[in-house]
């Protein structure tokens, strides 16, 4: 019994170091917001509710529940193995049934996981009611880029590509995470995401808003976010399509709403600034043209 009590005392021992030393590395390795933080173990930090709620659901609910079935089995392996080892048990017993354990790791089970499901089903329902979009963006998945289109801004799709090395380098940015042309978003609005693939199965992601959708040809999925910060957020595509998968990252640049409309302003076709401009040119020279007159 000595024996045994010891081996659980090391086993406790050995995993409050664990604990610990999990603990001393998420401090040491502050997150950064939006993109993968080099030696941190830890969710991203969220720009927007979900992926809060995704975070308190994982970190509240499902690693307590992880953490307690592995401690049990741990225990119970280490019991296992110091009391019923041949040395000390030479004389095994011969039962080889028992109903109350039985119905117990049949019933416990399946109140996990109906506990679970509680939570679960609850995060789906909110990552699925989508509020009133603001606008939507139409994302084309493809070998190996995005195309962005904004229907309801009469933005024509755009493509955004991966920045080489140097290009990362020099301007100070991420390999493999920045690109030449980054989806834009106001900030505090809602964004509906319309995904498509145009070759193989693609996927939408970025986790500091808690989306992950895949983008399959010939079908279009939906999902939404609403970022509460501004701030540059990368992702990736999270589905292996190919030889340089890793070649499709993701950049979603949150800006101010007035931001926004000058980016909108800037990426209208030549015809459209052009019809705006012509008004106020009649404005502007119909003084003269009066004065002439006179």
């Amino acid at each position: 019994m000595k024996s045994v009590s010891f081996a659980i005392g090391r086993l406790t021992a050995a995993l409050s170091a664990v604990g610990l030393g999990v603990a001393l590395a998420s401090a040491a390795f502050a997150d950064v917001v939006g993109q993968p933080t080099d030696g941190a173990i830890d969710l991203q930090p969220a720009a927007s509710q979900i992926r809060r709620d995704v975070a308190i659901f994982h970190n509240h609910i499902l690693l307590p529940i992880i953490v307690a079935i592995t401690l049990l089995v741990a225990g119970l392996l280490v019991i296992c193995i110091v009391r019923f080892n041949s040395r000390a048990n030479p004389v095994p017993a011969r039962w080889s049934h028992n109903t109350p354990i039985e119905i117990a790791w049949t019933v416990i089970p399946v109140l996990i996981l109906m506990f679970i499901a509680i939570f679960s089903f609850k995060l789906l329902f909110e990552e699925h009611d989508m509020p009133r979009p603001y606008m939507t963006v139409k994302v084309t998945g493809r070998q190996w880029n995005w195309d962005y289109e904004y229907p309801d801004q009469k933005i024509g799709a755009y493509t955004s590509s991966v920045l080489s090395r140097d290009d990362a380098k020099a301007r100070g940015l991420p390999y493999l995470l920045a690109v030449d042309a980054p989806m834009m978003a106001p900030v505090g609005k809602v964004v509906r995401v319309q995904v498509t693939g145009e070759d193989v199965i693609h996927s939408f992601s970025v986790p500091a808003f808690g989306i992950k959708i895949d983008a399959v040809p010939g079908r279009l999925n939906e999902t939404w976010f609403k970022s509460d910060r501004t701030g540059v957020f990368y992702g990736q595509c999270s589905q292996l399509c190919g030889l340089n998968h890793s070649m499709m990252p993701i950049q979603v640049d949150v800006v101010s709403q007035p931001q926004f409309d000058a980016w909108v302003a800037s990426k209208a076709p030549p015809a459209a600034s052009l019809a705006l401009a012509a008004p106020a040119a009649a404005l502007a020279a119909a003084p003269a043209a009066a004065a002439a007159a006179r």
